[in-house]
């Protein structure tokens, strides 16, 4: 089995080749960045761009799958285009791409926030409405990548064999950067975070992830999409688990939404001053604020996706980091 990855650098990019290799998939991860990363891998690794379809189809000759995961996260809008360029603009080009390469079977990694996920208590499942394709009241990122989604469809119309995944909020080891997630757990055991925020998310270990986009290539029904969530946690909870993990007590302060959204041009301007991401932004509490549950029984029944405590997924990611930082 010959394997692409694009996106290959990111934490799931690093996850998904990790659980490749394993299972002695030969892999050929494309990059844009970051090459040194792969050195004694055993990937083969190429140097490209989601926005040069011609390199792209280059590099996905001869491959029985790719692996679409290339995205940029944002939380901070998008002031330049780039965010829709490489996730909207990307997907169709990747798509195509491995349509004229001849690729036996394509799987683009979309996201949870392709979903309206405003609609609020109820149930997401892989009917449920994605986020309106030009809408001012979702954020760019969250609208990018349901547009990302929807190029896909359309050359999934044109013939191609693809299959969707949409991950929640991926946690877990191979986090290199790390993740603004693995700064979060980083910061707990510092103890350089002064306080917590009320709301929560649904988490999923990088793993299970890794072993659903592979079951994707493998068992999913073509044009079809996949949830991949894992578990409900506040903010509180998943801070408390860090602590049982590390021995170190989380923040006492827990703060409303409400009230992190006044301290907003603070953080903000922080944030510049050290040239830094800020700590949190009106999209990271706009996300905070989910009330539906993620419903991932098809990927259950379909691929076979399973997920692991969070527990274990904590305690492995502080381990990793010790292991791969010292």
């Amino acid at each position: 089995m010959r394997a692409v990855v694009t996106g290959a650098s990111g934490h799931l990019g690093a996850g998904l080749m990790a659980a490749l290799l394993d299972e002695g998939t030969t892999v050929r991860a494309v990059a844009h960045r970051n090459l040194d990363a792969f050195e004694g891998l055993g990937v083969e690794v190429v140097r490209g761009d989601v926005l040069d379809r011609g390199g792209l189809v280059e590099a996905f000759r001869g491959a029985d799958v790719v692996y679409h995961l290339a995205a940029v996260i944002s939380i901070t809008g998008d002031p330049t285009g780039t965010v829709r360029r490489v996730n909207v603009e990307g997907a169709a080009n990747a798509a195509v791409a491995a349509l004229e390469a001849g690729v036996g079977r394509f799987v683009h990694c979309s996201s949870i926030h392709a979903f309206d996920l405003s609609i609020g208590g109820g149930v997401i499942d892989e009917s449920s409405p994605r986020v309106p394709s030009d809408s001012p009241l979702h954020a760019a990122y969250d609208r990018s990548k349901a547009n990302g989604e929807r190029a896909v469809r359309e050359v999934v119309a044109s013939g191609l064999d693809a299959v969707i995944v949409h991950p929640t909020s991926v946690i877990g080891p191979h986090d290199r950067e790390p993740s603004r997630m693995g700064r979060f757990f980083l910061r707990l055991r510092a103890r350089t975070l002064p306080s917590l925020v009320r709301g929560g998310f649904d988490f999923v270990d990088v793993r299970d992830v890794a072993a659903g986009l592979i079951g994707a290539a493998r068992r999913g029904k073509s044009g079809q999409s996949y949830l991949l969530g894992g578990r409900y946690l506040s903010v509180g909870e998943l801070a408390a688990i860090a602590a049982k993990a590390t021995g170190v007590r989380p923040p006492r302060i827990v703060l409303p939404i409400w009230t992190a959204r006044l301290g907003l041009p603070f953080i903000a301007a922080a944030a510049r001053i050290r040239g830094v991401e800020p700590l949190y932004t009106s999209e990271s509490l706009d996300a905070l604020g989910l009330s539906s549950r993620i419903d991932h029984g098809l990927a259950e029944r379909d691929l076979g996706f399973s997920v692991r405590p969070i527990e274990e997924t904590v305690r492995d990611l502080y381990d990793w980091f010790d292991a791969a930082h010292g």
